[in-house]
């Protein structure tokens, strides 16, 4: 995924997080800093980790003020070391200060997804099980944290719900059953539309592979029983296991031999990776 070509104004969402943040006035700054003046602030990397959201960093301070210039000394998906010298921005201080938190928000949350998940891409090597974010993304920054996952190496799930049809427990229940969940959503989604179905047990799967499911998610079942559902299932739909999915446990799944693992703690779990503005000086 592009984040520059996602098909989501992310001007207007880095506005929002930056109206959010200054709703009349930067009052600290304004005391201390009546006038424009010039000056540059370095950005500096506190922890090892894989850098991400370095664009959109950048693109906070333009929208204060056109005329910040940001030099950057990586790209997103560089592994970066505590002590690196990530960047330097130079501008109007008070664009500097009032810029510098919602700055820093983006690029710390989407950094550590980038790290976390390639953490747990890297305790996958050696298979052939692919690694998939979802939708536990934090409101108004799932475009953002989507694109973090990819920078770290593991693979986007569905965006949104018009993006693809997921069947689970409560639709299932709402249709009456998971035969006819499928059916109704046969007769109603194009048939260019695969349909994914939620599993319990191997009843289900059962039931989810003769109504003609494109693929199985295995939720929340234990190794043994996934294995036994991927024999059941192979040639005859994809599989997914979810479902409480950690890097303290997604090595349990690689003999299992689903094709995809999502894990939601990608993107509700991962811990920030520290960076900061520091040496303020005036030029």
């Amino acid at each position: 995924m592009n984040i520059v070509t996602a098909g989501v104004n992310i001007d207007d969402l880095i506005l929002m997080a930056l109206k959010e943040d200054i709703s009349s006035e930067d009052i600290t700054t304004n005391s201390v800093m009546r006038e424009k003046k010039l000056g540059t602030v370095q950005l500096i990397c506190k922890q090892d980790g894989v850098i991400a959201g370095l664009e959109i960093f950048k693109r906070v301070f333009e929208l204060l003020d056109r005329e910040t210039v940001t030099k950057l000394y990586f790209k997103d998906g560089d592994k970066v070391k505590k002590g690196d010298l990530l960047g330097e921005v130079e501008g109007d201080i008070r664009v500097l200060l009032s810029g510098e938190r919602t700055a820093l928000n983006y690029l710390q949350r989407m950094s550590g997804i980038a790290t976390y998940t390639n953490n747990m891409v890297k305790l996958l090597e050696g298979s052939s099980v692919k690694l998939l974010d979802t939708r536990k993304t934090t409101p108004n920054m799932r475009i953002f944290e989507k694109y973090a996952v990819k920078v770290g190496g593991g693979n986007n799930h569905r965006y949104n719900l018009s993006d693809g049809i997921l069947l689970k427990d409560n639709h299932i229940d709402a249709a009456g059953g998971v035969a006819n969940a499928i059916k109704m959503a046969k007769e109603y989604a194009p048939f260019v539309r695969k349909i994914e179905v939620e599993v319990e047990n191997l009843d289900m799967l059962k039931e989810a592979l003769e109504a003609g499911a494109d693929i199985i998610m295995l939720d929340n079942m234990t190794p043994e029983m996934m294995k036994e559902a991927v024999k059941l299932t192979r040639g005859k739909a994809v599989t997914e296991c979810s479902g409480n999915i950690t890097k303290e446990n997604i090595q349990t799944i690689i003999d299992t031999g689903v094709d995809y693992v999502s894990s939601g703690a990608l993107t509700h779990s991962a811990p920030i990776l520290d960076i900061s503005l520091k040496n303020l000086r005036v030029l």
